[in-house]
């Protein structure tokens, strides 16, 4: 067990003793919180289960946060000092991630000893829709889960969207970004839109959970813009995947106003607002 910290809040380990009241307390913001509830519910490795700290203010869980290549949390505003503290035991994330109102307050404690960021989105939109909301487009496009010999055009699509989104191009960053596309299309999380014979839409399956399915990826190719292709063909995936899942999320750069524009047509509605600091 880690000391208490300064404010009384305790940290603990992930483990079978603690993990429904975790889940509980991540159910109740589920689609800031659907990472780290997808790393408890899913992932079973012992390397990720050690990374991975609850916080409690006496009894009660206030606080959940993975310590790993990405830095994610979900916390009540009490739970920082503790966070901000075990931090100074962690480093080589790329990435700190979770709700603006945690990230905001929590970069603030740790920033006088923590290496400089290289990018700043200081206010995502999170957004989410149900199969009620959800207002599909008809148009001449056929979806489907992507094909394992379209990897090549995956991976493409999906490093143009990163290098404008984050400004670095993962395939350089990363010698098994590749590989990683791959996996995920034979996990059948890619799915593709389809024009006339050519690839016209993208996007992926990120991490879910019982509530949501968090939404990847998403990227039309410059020439297939502007003519309603990607209205049909991202409509038409999320009609596919409500089958699976009673909600959808994503999360937008507050700036980037074609992308906005694209999912309040789609029938997204902004729940909430999240923060993400690169290094």
């Amino acid at each position: 067990m880690t000391a208490p910290a300064a404010s009384g809040v305790r940290l603990e380990p992930l483990s079978p003793q603690n993990e429904r009241a975790v889940l509980e307390y991540l159910s109740q913001n589920p689609y800031v919180n659907v990472f780290v509830t997808y790393l408890v519910l899913f992932d079973v490795s012992a390397t990720t289960r050690q990374k991975i700290s609850i916080a409690y203010d006496g009894d009660r869980v206030c606080g959940a946060a993975f310590f790993g290549r990405q830095l994610a949390l979900a916390c009540d505003p009490v739970a920082l000092d503790a966070f901000a503290e075990r931090a100074r035991r962690h480093r080589g994330e790329r990435m700190i991630i979770g709700s603006r109102e945690a990230v905001a307050p929590f970069w603030q404690r740790v920033r006088d000893w923590h290496q400089r960021p290289r990018l700043l989105r200081d206010r995502q939109l999170v957004m989410a829709v149900d199969r009620a909301r959800l207002r599909l487009t008809g148009g001449n496009v056929q979806v489907r889960r992507a094909k394992p010999e379209e990897w090549t055009d995956v991976a493409a699509s999906s490093a143009e969207l990163i290098e404008q989104e984050l400004a670095y191009d993962p395939r350089r960053a990363a010698a098994d970004f590749g590989a990683n596309v791959r996996e995920m299309i034979e996990r059948n999380l890619w799915w593709v839109g389809e024009h006339e014979g050519k690839l016209c839409f993208f996007c992926n399956v990120g991490p879910w959970c019982r509530s949501t399915a968090q939404l990847q990826g998403i990227w039309a190719p410059p020439e297939f813009r502007g003519r309603g292709l990607a209205t049909a063909a991202f409509t038409a995936i999320c009609d596919r995947l409500l089958e699976y899942s009673p909600t959808l999320s994503l999360y937008v750069n507050d700036f980037n106003r074609d992308a906005i524009a694209l999912y309040t047509r789609a029938g997204f509605e902004h729940v909430a607002d999240f923060q993400t600091i690169l290094f």
